[in-house]
């Protein structure tokens, strides 16, 4: 069932509640609220329509090309919401985001939904989405865990170090501690799904026609792929950033852009 232009200026109407809620109590988030949405149905409207000729086109060098740009998007606004210094971590996060969403992906599309061309843009662009977009969520809690401890706790790094730790090992309990943080959320989210929530991609194929028994399984699958998409892109992340943090010496650079 679709849903015309007028429904759905009478559902945002719903925003209105939100945002008197909010002057009710003087949260200094109403105007900020107003332009998120504003911003939102703007994108959302703007993504239909090139999305329509994505999938008009069907290009695989087209796809391909729209998904790197996507990694870099969102390796991106990573770093914006990290804090970190672009120069030293944008080719990290976007070559882990990348590497990772391709492969998971195209095993989800080859192997789990057995596609003749995994390069459909109607399954690869969309599939690609959504691990690109849980990686972001994880990764920037991640790394400012990651990060923040480990500046805080220089002192731990430099005794492992000098005691004759290598830098992989000296780090592993700063990645437990990013790990722990960035995961426990979704692995909370997880242990309750169908119980006390129902996932927003399962309610949107059954609302779109899709049999409860057929929405239930790409549910799974989605948590499943997102889940370890967004663990491998976190320590792959860290992984290939040690070059570009640390010097010949093992000292952590500058890796925090300075506060105004």
């Amino acid at each position: 069932m679709d849903i015309s232009l007028i429904n759905l200026a009478i559902g945002l109407v719903l925003m209105l509640v939100a945002i008197g809620i909010f002057h009710i109590f003087r949260v200094n988030v109403a105007r900020s609220t107003i332009i998120a949405a504003t911003r939102m149905v703007v994108q959302m409207f703007l993504i239909g329509i090139y999305l329509k000729y994505l999938f008009e086109w069907n290009n695989a060098y087209i796809n391909v090309a729209w998904v790197l740009i996507m990694a870099m998007v969102a390796a991106s606004t990573a770093i914006g919401r990290t804090g970190l210094r672009a120069r030293l971590m944008f080719l990290p996060i976007c070559v882990a985001f990348t590497a990772t969403a391709f492969v998971i992906g195209l095993y989800f599309l080859i192997f789990v939904l057995r596609l003749g061309n995994p390069f459909d843009a109607r399954y690869f662009i969309p599939t690609m989405g959504i691990l690109l977009g849980n990686m972001l969520g994880v990764n920037v809690m991640g790394l400012n865990t990651y990060y923040s401890q480990l500046i805080r706790e220089q002192g731990l790094y430099h005794y492992m170090i000098g005691n004759g730790a290598t830098i992989k090992e000296a780090v592993c309990p700063f990645i437990r501690e990013a790990l722990e943080k960035a995961f426990a959320p979704a692995i909370a989210n997880m242990a309750v799904m169908g119980l006390v929530a129902l996932p927003g991609t399962m309610i949107g194929q059954i609302l779109g026609g899709s049999s409860p028994e057929v929405a239930i399984k790409y549910q799974i699958m989605i948590v499943v792929i997102t889940f370890c998409a967004s663990v491998i892109s976190l320590v792959l992340t860290i992984r290939m950033s040690f070059h570009f943090t640390f010097d010949t010496f093992g000292r952590l650079k500058s890796i925090k852009k300075a506060s105004n």
